[in-house]
């Protein structure tokens, strides 16, 4: 049931007592935990808090790239999505656009593109891993797009080191399967 279907409940909650909307509120908040965290860093936390919390997953990042490089590609793939969904999850407490793109283009220079073959199973993670690649690196450049064009300005080496890193690299054939471009100005 949305809120928005229902005009009368609309209606009804706002007209609530203060104290009884408070007790509401805070029940409802409570059984969300990304919403409590995006309150706390909306109502608590300040610019300094945003920047600490891009330093400790980018130190976290990269103390994981170090074992990153022995591992095959299944287990490469798991560890690479689990911090690109730090990112996201990064973004949902602070709506920090900039902040996460700026992390994933960060992500995305740093990660090596050869693992080990599994010597078990069927499926050729590699290939899983290099689709995975190119598609966050396309989601990210869509949201490069939407920032201010000083913002672009900001990021725009970075995004350029990155594409200039897949197309010399053996993922240059699904970069341009997939439209990536090959430099953005």
């Amino acid at each position: 049931m949305k809120l928005s279907e229902h005009k009368d409940l609309k209606t009804a909650i706002t007209d609530l007592p203060i104290k009884e909307k408070d007790k509401l509120l805070l029940r409802l908040v409570a059984k969300d935990k990304v919403l409590t965290e995006h309150l706390h860093y909306k109502l608590l936390e300040d610019e300094l808090d945003l920047e600490d919390r891009k330093e400790k997953i980018k130190t976290d990042v990269t103390e994981q790239i170090a074992d990153l490089k022995k591992l095959n590609a299944k287990e490469a793939l798991v560890k690479v999505r689990k911090m690109i969904t730090s990112v996201n999850h990064f973004y949902k407490v602070t709506k920090d656009p900039f902040g996460e793109v700026e992390l994933k283009l960060f992500i995305l220079n740093i990660v090596p593109f050869e693992y080990r073959k599994s010597i078990f199973g069927y499926r050729d993670y590699m290939i899983l891993f290099s689709v995975y690649y190119i598609k966050t690196v396309a989601v990210t450049i869509n949201k490069y797009k939407k920032l201010h064009e000083d913002l672009q300005f900001d990021l725009g080496e970075s995004l350029n080191n990155l594409l200039d890193k897949i197309y010399s690299s053996k993922l240059a054939p699904s970069a341009e399967a997939a439209n990536l471009p090959k430099e953005i100005n």
